[in-house]
């Protein structure tokens, strides 16, 4: 197979957001996994990214000019795709992530199955397959991101007989069958995912699950597992099935962590903080990503382990997200509550144990950030990757800090040679591994990082994105695996082996 004459990415969201502020428009940068991981990628190589620009707007505006210039500098062209606020509701809102985001997080009982959400979704995807149809040609190679846009290759498919190469990239976590089975629309989704031409995701067991379901559901379809990828034979047709964990533009972060900048600014903020221990929470606001939980399980800590207070802070950053949307606010009210309880119960003059911010990050006080954290504390319930994981051994230059991190993230199974494994839902379980991360030896702290760091410099973004397209062109390299899986160890109880 030739190769692409360009790649076309398309995303729900364009890296930049457009806005209105005074009456101008601004371009604002997009924040996210996704935008982080794949913004390089395009500035690196050229291209196409399509997407929806963040704001229901009408064509043929003065923001239009921001486009233009923007894509001059980033060395990349930008399409957007316009979206009414209704459109946006029903199928952002209201399919996406009102069915599809918790029900693929594991997480039925926040699912609203209704009708009109999967309407809204279906035309949105056509509008999305529309954009591609019109700004891409039969050698180009188009890469679709995410469970927004599940059913863009086969609206594509529909709306045009010419051959397009088209793949898919799943970025949050795909259910096992007894959950997949519980959406309404479990025959559709499958279809519509199977007219790729090769379908990504981001741990083995994810892949595995995706063709678990294949095999049950749809026992007419051929699937024969290979040396790394799987393929599914439709007819005539095989679409690949493979695991690519997504990777951080390594150099980058390595580089802004060794600046002068950000030296002075860790300088700055030690001095604003305090001597204490910092254990560094940075999310997104998400019911996914356990923060209830990291705080439980702090307050925990401070109780079991008295040697901790006045020693160490919990400095939590939550980004804002989806503010119109109702669980999120009485999630930001819950966790703002417990805040003020733990910081009620154990604060003394000149020490709060839970600094907490709402609020977004530029990236030089982010690396700052890393750089000064004891450990980083991520308690995903569930999680596709989880990048600030990656991020954090990237500005580790020094390897001092220590990673707590959620057994349910796909980052456990690259990062499991280092960091320490906990169960999100195991309060005292966690609040022992704060206490082994704030007791331990330096040595042991820059051992665990080492092979962490190693991992992350050499399976980076620019990795990901090469294996992919190695194996969307039929040219998987012979030592082509599929990430290692993580698997919660265990101890049998030696009584049972004794005999009756």
């Amino acid at each position: 197979m030739s190769p692409p004459s360009r790649l076309l990415i398309v995303s729900n969201r364009l890296p930049f957001v457009v806005a209105q502020d005074d009456g101008a428009w601004t371009l604002k940068p997009g924040s996210g996994g996704l935008v982080n991981a794949l913004a390089p990628v395009l500035a690196h190589r050229g291209g196409v990214w399509i997407g929806w620009p963040g704001e229901a707007i009408d064509a043929g505006g003065a923001w239009e000019d921001l486009f233009s210039c923007r894509c001059r500098e980033r060395g990349y062209d930008l399409v957007p795709v316009l979206l009414s606020d209704s459109e946006v509701k029903g199928f952002y809102e209201g399919f996406a992530n009102g069915i599809l985001w918790p029900l693929f997080h594991d997480l039925l009982d926040r699912c609203d199955f209704e009708p009109s959400h999967w309407y809204a979704y279906l035309s949105a995807n056509r509008s999305f397959a529309g954009a591609v149809l019109e700004n891409s040609t039969p050698g180009d190679f188009i890469w679709v991101h995410d469970y927004q846009l599940i059913h863009v290759a086969q609206a594509l498919r529909e709306q045009t007989e010419e051959r397009r190469r088209i793949g898919f990239f799943l970025h949050i976590p795909f259910p096992p069958l007894d959950i997949f089975v519980k959406l309404p629309w479990r025959a559709q989704i499958l279809n519509a995912l199977l007219a790729y031409d090769l379908l990504g995701f981001q741990t083995a067991r994810d892949s595995r699950n995706f063709l678990t379901c294949l095999r049950h559901l749809t026992p007419d379809i051929e699937v024969v597992d290979g040396n790394g990828l799987a393929e599914v034979r439709i007819g005539g047709r095989t679409v690949h099935v493979g695991a690519f964990p997504i990777g951080i533009d390594f150099r980058s972060y390595e580089e802004l962590a060794r600046s002068a900048k950000v030296r002075h600014r860790v300088k700055e903020l030690r001095r604003l903080i305090g001597p204490a221990h910092l254990f560094l929470g940075i999310d997104r606001l998400d019911y996914t990503k356990g923060l209830p939980e990291r705080l439980a399980a702090f307050r925990n800590a401070l109780q079991r382990y008295p040697a901790m207070r006045e020693r160490a802070i919990l400095y939590q950053i939550v980004v804002p997200s989806r503010e119109g949307v109702a669980e999120y606010q009485s999630l930001k009210a819950r966790i703002e509550r417990m805040v003020g309880e733990i910081n009620g119960e154990f604060s003394t003059p000149g020490w709060v144990p839970v600094q907490y911010h709402h609020t977004s990050v530029v990236r030089r006080d982010l690396v700052a950030l890393y750089r000064l954290a004891s450990a980083a504390f991520v308690t995903s319930l569930k999680d596709g990757m989880n990048l600030v994981a990656k991020e954090l051994c990237a500005c580790q230059v020094d390897g001092c800090a220590v990673l707590i991190l959620s057994e349910f993230a796909g980052a456990a199974a690259q990062l499991q040679c280092g960091a320490l494994l906990v169960n999100p839902h195991d309060v005292e379980g966690m609040a022992d591994a704060l206490e082994r991360a704030f007791t331990m030896s330096g040595e042991e702290r820059r051992q665990r990082m080492e092979p962490m760091r190693t991992i992350v410099r050499e399976q980076d973004i620019f990795w990901w994105v090469d294996r992919y397209l190695q194996a969307a062109l039929g040219e998987v390299p012979e030592d082509f695996r599929p990430p290692k899986e993580y698997f919660p160890p265990f101890v049998l109880d030696e009584s049972l082996l004794e005999e009756p």
